[in-house]
């Protein structure tokens, strides 16, 4: 329980009044330097920084804040933090929030779009700053009371709908044309695309941007090496059999996210030296398998700074037209998608 007056070692805090007093100044001087006001003077300005260093004095964040119609509080809410993509995003955003004072909420929806609402709105209600998230819903129309009262919406891997928000999306078609235009480089044409559900925004782009670059490298695509669904172990074991066990089989695979493409890799064992494998979204310690894991790498990183860029830029100015950000994704070759088709 926290004690108002009262710092984390148990001593009382200096109050704004013994500042002044100590400093000699009115009250209303010490208000303003506290708050970087303009029309103090430099010298009464040193008075009272002085005043404060000599008291240890810690102005109340959460006042300050009020004051100026910020709360200095982001929620974050994402799919699932044990997705190796989603866990750097958030340690990012939450390095960036200590830096600048403010401080991460963080919720998970499982992929679930009612678990999404639920946690949307349970954290709005504490009036955070700004909303960064993962949508998973078809609308994320109940936010609109929010968004229209003045809260920054910025949405990471997915755009938002019903209510206008920045996004900050990967160059999914890109990748996979990096990913495409490698493996017929290596004399693949039998390119097996295992991907997500189609509604799912990424999953719809990339599985579209595979048909696009197979058509511009005038390959027929087979249908029966298309498979989309949700990575389950048996599942993939499934999925691999079809495209693998039959007379005409897949030569290459390209795994469209990290959690189908671990599953590929389970699936595998035992002929990972044998086809073909180009993954989308790189996995950590990728660099250790044998083969060594091709893929097309998205950074957490530069998305999750991009995405807090867009907020800033959002927070004074939260009812101009939402932008959207295509941050580049880069082929990091390493063994798995340079395995030739059989001779």
């Amino acid at each position: 329980m926290s004690v108002s007056g009262v710092n984390g070692t148990g001593q009382r805090r200096p109050t704004m009044k013994e500042v002044a007093a100590r400093a000699g100044v009115a009250l209303k001087t010490v208000s303003r330097v506290v708050n970087e006001e303009p029309n103090v003077s430099p010298e009464l300005t040193a008075k009272v920084q002085a005043a404060i260093k000599e008291l240890n004095y810690t102005p109340n964040e959460s006042a300050r804040m009020l004051r100026r119609g910020r709360t200095g509080t982001i929620a974050v809410v994402i799919r699932d933090i044990g997705d190796p993509f989603f866990a750097s995003l958030g340690r990012a955003v939450e390095l960036w929030a200590r830096s600048s004072g403010s401080v991460v909420m963080i919720g998970l929806t499982d992929e679930d779009p009612e678990r999404e609402r639920d946690v949307c709105l349970e954290f709005v209600a504490r009036r955070p700053d700004a909303l960064i998230m993962a949508p998973i819903g078809e609308t994320q129309e109940y936010l609109a009371p929010h968004v229209d009262a003045g809260m920054a919406v910025v949405t990471i891997d997915r755009p938002a709908h019903g209510i206008e928000a920045d996004a900050v999306l990967a160059d999914n078609a890109g990748g996979i044309d990096q990913a495409i235009d490698h493996l017929v480089r290596q004399g693949h044409r039998r390119i097996a695309y295992l991907g997500d559900d189609e509604r799912i925004f990424t999953a719809r782009e990339r599985v579209v941007a595979y048909r696009a670059a197979m058509a511009r490298h005038r390959i027929e695509v087979d249908e029966d090496l298309v498979h989309l669904s949700e990575p389950t172990t048996e599942g993939i074991g499934i999925t691999l059999s079809a495209v693998l066990d039959r007379p005409d089989p897949a030569t290459a695979l390209l795994s469209a996210n990290n959690m189908t493409t671990a599953e590929v890799l389970r699936g595998l064992a035992g002929r990972r030296d044998r086809v073909a494998l180009v993954s989308f979204d790189d996995l950590q310690l990728g660099d250790l398998l044998s083969p060594g894991l091709t893929a097309v790498a998205q950074s957490a990183d530069v998305m999750a700074r991009t995405a807090i860029q867009l907020m800033t830029e959002r927070l004074p100015e939260p009812h101009r037209p939402g932008r959207t950000v295509r941050v580049p994704v880069k082929l990091t070759i390493r063994g798995s998608g340079e395995i030739p088709p059989p001779s």
